[in-house]
């Protein structure tokens, strides 16, 4: 699938593995969700835009390199901000801009219940965050929203993807870069990742 990219690292594997586990606390849950964020910016961020940038060091001056752009963090809520915490403690300087999904659990549909702030999207690089990918239906909503608002660089990012919600988003929008800690076997009857980690938000904040 194009620009969809697994990112296989130990670190990441060993934490998703703990991740999923159904004995893993509400505070252990999100303390894992956070690392693993922070193991995925550096892919995530790769492909940033850079320009020269003058410096003064204490023995003469040097050319370095700085961000050309702002960069917006953009957590669906509410499991998203677990995500963003993580990306945070890289980039701490981000601009943080949620948009509010929820899942219809007859349709399986999102329903947008919090729109996105009105933030400078077309001068800077968006990452979308969100912990699960399933059918794909946040996420496109989501592109659609930011790119109404004038975002062309974006970026999305998640820890458990299934096949199905990877395919309906590259279809939606095929220049959407997709970053996955981990790509699962497929969705169950109810719409739910298999293995997966279960449902996300309600395990980072204890409300099962």
């Amino acid at each position: 699938m194009r620009f969809v990219i697994v990112l296989d690292h130990p670190l990441i594997s060993d934490r998703v593995a703990r991740l999923r586990d159904k004995r893993c606390s509400s505070q252990e849950f999100r303390s894992l969700l956070q690392n693993i964020s922070a193991l995925m910016v550096p892919q995530v961020t790769a492909d940033l835009e850079t320009m020269p940038t003058p410096v003064e060091t204490p023995l003469e001056s040097a050319e370095g390199r700085s961000l050309s752009r702002n960069i917006i963090l953009t957590p669906i809520l509410r499991a998203g901000l677990g995500m963003a915490e993580g990306f945070l403690r890289i980039i701490p300087e981000a601009i943080v801009a949620h948009v509010g999904l929820r899942r219809n659990e007859e349709t399986l549909e999102p329903e947008v219940y919090y729109p996105n702030p009105s933030v400078n999207f077309p001068d800077s690089h968006t990452i979308i965050l969100d912990p699960m990918l399933a059918t794909g239906g946040s996420a496109i909503e989501t592109v659609r929203i930011l790119k109404e608002q004038g975002a062309s660089r974006i970026a999305f990012a998640c820890v458990i993807a299934a096949p199905e919600g990877v395919r309906a988003l590259q279809a939606a929008h095929p220049d959407l870069p997709v970053f996955i800690a981990a790509l699962d076997r497929g969705l169950n009857e109810q719409g739910y990742i298999c293995p997966g980690l279960g449902d996300a938000g309600d395990r980072s904040f204890g409300t099962i």
